[in-house]
């Protein structure tokens, strides 16, 4: 009788362990379903919230004021489609924004919106709305400084933010690569320009909205160079196969580019229009 009882129950815990592997499989699933349907506009819906994956430290599409609010383009424009589509939009920092990927296909966060700019690998690995605005890479020096082409800067220190595309537009350009004296890394663009305005480098590789927006904040300090590493653009990053929550996305951004409101957005914090959406 005792092993008939312990037949039983080993049975019913490996049923029970089973189960519980099915749920887990489901639980990081893009589409949140084993049917393989897309259900990932739903699932945003159900919970209510739209949960915006972002880089703290990349004025002005997203960054901290004087308050420590999180405030920039993409939040604004973020803000303004999270309330068309009758959900709040909650602001997650991504510390380490090598991992952003996996704070995505975690569920921890829903969507990657901060300056995304489009490239090869992320679109193997997500899935990307159309582009909002465009980019490219290029390189800051201090305004009095006697740099002014990309050779000028053989044997000197230049530094980037760890998982952004300058990294990329970088490896690209290896010519200009094998000159440099030292490429440093740092966790974002704040402590690059921070470096660069100490002196502890002698140039920084970034993007060019980001640059022009520190330019002016500080028209004296800085200078972007004519010679530019790369030409991109901006798009919002979503699971991949999560192709509903994208489209209602897109949706919402078209309707405010027809509307004005993405223009009046870029008005604020550019002084012009620089959105593509539509046009």
């Amino acid at each position: 009788m005792k092993k008939r009882v312990s037949l039983i129950l080993a049975a019913a815990m490996a049923l029970t362990l089973g189960l519980a592997g099915c749920g887990d499989d489901t639980s990081t699933s893009g589409s949140g379903s084993q049917s393989g349907e897309d259900t990932s506009l739903q699932y945003v819906q159900d919970k209510g919230t739209l949960v915006m994956g972002l880089d703290d430290a990349f004025p002005p599409m997203g960054f901290r004021d004087e308050d420590q609010n999180i405030v920039g383009f993409d939040v604004d424009v973020a803000k303004e489609v999270a309330s068309r589509m009758g959900v709040e939009l909650v602001l997650q920092p991504i510390m380490d924004w090598t991992a952003n990927i996996q704070e995505l296909n975690t569920k921890n966060v829903d969507c990657l919106w901060n300056g995304l700019s489009v490239s090869p690998e992320r679109q193997e690995a997500l899935t990307l709305s159309e582009s909002y605005m465009e980019n490219k890479q290029v390189v800051v020096v201090l305004a009095d400084s006697s740099y002014n082409t990309l050779a000028d800067l053989a044997g000197k220190t230049v530094v980037i933010q760890t998982g952004s595309t300058a990294e990329l537009a970088i490896d690209d350009n290896p010519e200009f690569k094998d000159s440099l004296g030292e490429l440093v890394t740092v966790a974002d663009n704040v402590r690059a320009m921070m470096d660069l305005a100490v002196g502890g480098s002698d140039a920084v590789v970034m993007d060019e909205v980001v640059a022009r927006y520190y330019m002016t904040q500080e028209p004296d300090q800085y200078r972007v160079l004519d010679e530019t590493l790369a030409d991109e653009s901006y798009a919002v990053g979503f699971r991949k196969g999560d192709e509903a929550l994208k489209e209602e996305v897109e949706k919402q951004l078209e309707a405010m580019a027809e509307d004005g409101t993405l223009a009046e957005i870029s008005n604020k914090w550019f002084g012009e229009d620089l959105t593509i959406i539509g046009k």
